[in-house]
């Protein structure tokens, strides 16, 4: 079956909302942090400052996955793996997560810079998906990485109610044949709970790097290698984020 071409993620209005408004969006950024680190709820925090500043939707998204307290940010960078972490040892990969972020990448698509180092997109998954002709790249730039960082093995989890679940499998195994790393991709209903009690795990879901034992950072990684400088959006400052 033929690849459809597409720019995953891809919204017109980013230009306008991401470049040039960001100075607005960061003023509100800080004021959600500052609300944050005073215990008000994340869904409270972006409702208040995102009606304040009369921030659209997508706005109020890009704050929420962007922002944490210092604290839970320092908690996350903490368990956080590097490149030599990872040799001889199996990697458990947040397979739709890592994939539709690089594809993102590859289409040139917004992509935000968190403060707890992970990039995020703002596709929204919905239990939807369908591969495109950057699925290709996504995949091949994860098995790089992983070759790279002499891995023994990966498990892949793909989201069993997702669609086109069973078709991506197939193109992961696909990719990977030849690469010399014991792969086994599993498609189940619980990727979270699963990535949750792991370690050595590829995801930038923040529930998931709360409550998982280490991770590596291979979305950032990847795109810096594939890719090389990305313009990424940042709602905080770079001394604001560390």
């Amino acid at each position: 079956m033929t690849e459809s071409k597409s720019r995953r993620g891809y919204m017109p209005s980013d230009q306008k909302e991401f470049v040039q408004q960001i100075s607005t969006l960061r003023k509100a950024a800080k004021d959600v942090r500052y609300l944050l680190e005073e215990g008000y709820p994340m869904k409270n925090a972006t409702t208040f400052v995102g009606n304040h500043y009369l921030l659209s939707e997508r706005q109020r998204l890009a704050l929420a996955r962007s922002l944490t307290t210092e604290g839970q940010a320092e908690k996350r960078r903490a368990k956080e793996l590097q490149r030599s972490d990872l040799t001889g040892r199996t990697v458990s990969i947040d397979g739709f997560n890592t994939i539709i972020s690089l594809e993102i990448a590859f289409s040139g698509s917004t992509l935000l810079c968190c403060m707890d180092g992970t990039v995020r997109d703002l596709a929204g998954l919905r239990g939807n998906y369908r591969i495109i002709d950057k699925t290709t790249l996504a995949i091949r730039a994860i098995r790089n990485e992983l070759a790279a960082a002499r891995v023994s093995g990966a498990v892949v989890y793909l989201d069993a109610p997702v669609s086109n679940s069973g078709r991506l499998k197939e193109k992961i195994a696909e990719e990977f044949e030849g690469s010399g790393i014991d792969l086994d991709i599993q498609v189940v209903c619980d990727v979270d709970r699963i990535l949750m009690a792991s370690s050595c795990v590829v995801t930038s879901d923040a529930v998931i790097l709360d409550a998982c034992e280490s991770w590596y950072n291979l979305t950032v990684v990847a795109i810096e290698r594939e890719i090389g400088s990305y313009p990424f959006v940042r709602v905080l400052g770079e001394r604001e984020m560390l």
